[in-house]
């Protein structure tokens, strides 16, 4: 069975070997090695100096990242302004409610960019879904992250389906962090997630909960320790991952092989009368969002492509009524995509 949903991901065969390796105590110097790999690699994904940057590993979905950045970052005094078009971004306000922080949700259409608001005030920071697998849109940052120099934010994004294909420019002063996950565009197995954090942000980070507590990872992973017991196999796959990405290319290469596929999907349902529903040039590589065809409900298409050997994936909301999406992330080929394409074609 091949999943094009926007994780978990069909692994690679070198990913999937290194589930087997042996039983290992998360107390153990083997251990540390192998949490001390991980994190060298993740900065690498993106070149990115460990004098300024860390990555902070936790056992957890991406939602868990998320939370963990959410918490700790926005100090007790802060206010943040949080940018929504879709699931993900409303997920980070419900967040902050529950945390109880000092937030506004700037809630723009689902199917619209990402609007700035003219002239924000009194924040202290701003969060961002990179990518809003809700519709496949790519958020733009950079227009983000020119009001969060202007106005004095830290910038916090939700990067969990973007992280190691999409560009990130963590060169802006003001991105404080990045959240992601290990089972998307890095090709690793669900259980692990992390957080890339600005050392000097990471530096005043606050603690409002126990087990995600980010400020307390990174400490113990700095001395090499653990606070409790990761999912250790979720790791080795995770290594194994990450050095299968650095043998590809990187993410340059990722970021073209998605792109590929991408486009040979969009332009083989086309030819089929089944179109897009953001822009292409407004829409992430690794994920699409694309039309229902007439008279035909997600449950019938999703049923008859699974009897095929794919997993698509359906709208969120209302919107299930209206679109499926397509991922092309894991371990999927050209060949495999025209596959589908001719399951796409036979339905009709």
């Amino acid at each position: 069975m091949l999943l094009l949903n926007p994780g978990p991901v069909t692994l690679t065969e070198r990913v999937r070997r290194s589930l087997l390796q042996p039983d290992l105590c998360h107390r153990e110097s083997e251990f540390f090695a192998l949490q001390d790999e991980i994190r060298e690699r993740l900065l690498a994904t993106y070149h990115l100096d460990p004098q300024v940057w860390t990555a902070v590993l936790m056992t957890g979905s991406g939602t868990a990242a998320v939370e963990s950045m959410m918490a700790a970052l926005v100090p007790a005094n802060g206010r943040l302004l949080n940018f929504e078009n879709g699931v993900y971004g409303e997920r980070i306000a419900q967040m902050c409610a529950q945390y109880g922080i000092a937030h506004e949700r700037a809630i723009g259409s689902w199917m619209e960019p990402i609007t700035l608001p003219a002239a924000p005030a009194g924040f202290t920071h701003a969060a961002i879904v990179h990518h809003e697998t809700t519709t496949g849109r790519l958020n733009d940052l950079k227009p983000v992250i020119k009001l969060c120099h202007e106005r004095g934010m830290g910038l916090l994004v939700d990067g969990v389906s973007s992280f190691g294909a999409e560009n990130i420019d963590f060169g802006a002063e003001c991105l404080h962090a990045v959240a992601a996950t290990a089972n998307k565009c890095l090709h690793g197995v669900p259980g692990a997630s992390f957080v890339i954090a600005r050392r000097t942000a990471l530096a005043k980070a606050a603690s409002r909960t126990y087990y995600l507590d980010l400020g307390r990872l990174a400490r113990l992973q700095e001395q090499r320790n653990t606070p409790f017991t990761p999912a250790v196999h979720a790791y080795y796959a995770l290594v194994e991952a990450l050095r299968e990405f650095a043998d590809e290319g990187g993410r340059a290469a990722r970021y073209q092989r998605y792109a590929a596929l991408a486009e040979q999907v969009r332009a083989g349902l086309a030819d089929l009368g089944i179109h897009p529903v953001i822009a292409p040039e407004q829409s992430s590589v690794v994920l699409r969002s694309y039309h229902l065809p007439p008279q035909t409900p997600y449950s019938q298409l999703h049923d008859a492509l699974k009897a095929q050997g794919f997993v698509i994936y359906a709208g969120q909301g209302d919107l299930s009524k209206m679109l499926f999406r397509i991922s092309t992330m894991g371990a999927v080929t050209c060949a495999d995509m025209n596959r589908l394409l001719k399951c796409f074609a036979q339905r009709g």
